[in-house]
């Protein structure tokens, strides 16, 4: 194979979505050379809908990790952009999978409904990430934005893998979407996609341990020859 593959190979192989982070910063010479890599992505028209909204200190991130825990204590979830109705079948299977191998990993059995609990808010401590990026699309855009911006995280996680950066995809920070609005003080136009978390990686943390599975070519892809 190409250098280039095996080199993209490499990167989609070695990523995960880390979940424990080393306390040190990011310079933001490196933030900036992931964020000129991931500019590159496509999009439609190339309207290139995505903006980040980083914090750039760990006291900026401290505070917001802060704030943000005080926040979701007895507040109900609200998105910009509804969430999956629900996981059945196959999709449901592959959620189940992830869900018991992490907690495998980090020591939770099952029914330990507390350890759970414990688990889940790990997300939002932001797995102990130095900085974190708050993904949003224009509203106007439509699912095609939001599309877009799937395209640009997936930039983004691999342009930071390339320099050595982990990071963690969260979909759990778009659940409190009207906090991160009036935080962040992201107008009302911009639905919010996502957040990033991202650090060097604790590679010694049991959540680190794991990694999930993909499906075979022929669960994903349906040839026509004629």
């Amino acid at each position: 194979m190409p250098d280039r593959y095996t080199t993209l190979e490499s990167l989609l192989a070695d990523r995960h979505t880390c979940r424990a982070f080393r306390p040190d910063p990011i310079p933001r010479a490196t933030i900036e050379s992931i964020l000129t890599l991931a500019q590159r992505t496509p999009s439609w028209c190339n309207t290139q809908p995505w903006h980040l909204t980083i914090t750039e200190t760990t006291d900026a991130t401290g505070n917001f990790r802060k704030a943000l825990l005080d926040h979701i204590e007895g507040t109900p979830a609200q998105t910009d952009i509804p969430f999956p109705a629900s996981y059945n079948g196959i999709f449901r299977e592959r959620r189940k999978e992830c869900g018991a191998a992490l907690y495998q990993a980090v020591g939770v059995p099952r029914g330990d409904h507390e350890g759970t609990l414990r688990q889940m808010l790990r997300n939002f401590e932001l797995f102990d990430a130095p900085h974190v990026a708050i993904l949003t699309t224009e509203s106007d855009l439509g699912v095609y934005g939001a599309v877009d911006c799937g395209l640009y995280l997936t930039s983004f996680l691999l342009a930071a893998q390339s320099l050595g950066i982990a990071t963690a995809p969260q979909a759990a920070l778009a659940t409190y979407s009207p906090f991160l609005h009036e935080y962040f003080s992201i107008p009302a136009h911009r639905q919010i996609i996502a957040g990033i978390s991202f650090g060097y990686p604790d590679p010694d943390h049991a959540a680190n341990g794991f990694r999930t599975t993909r499906a075979d070519l022929d669960q994903a892809v349906t040839w026509h020859a004629n």
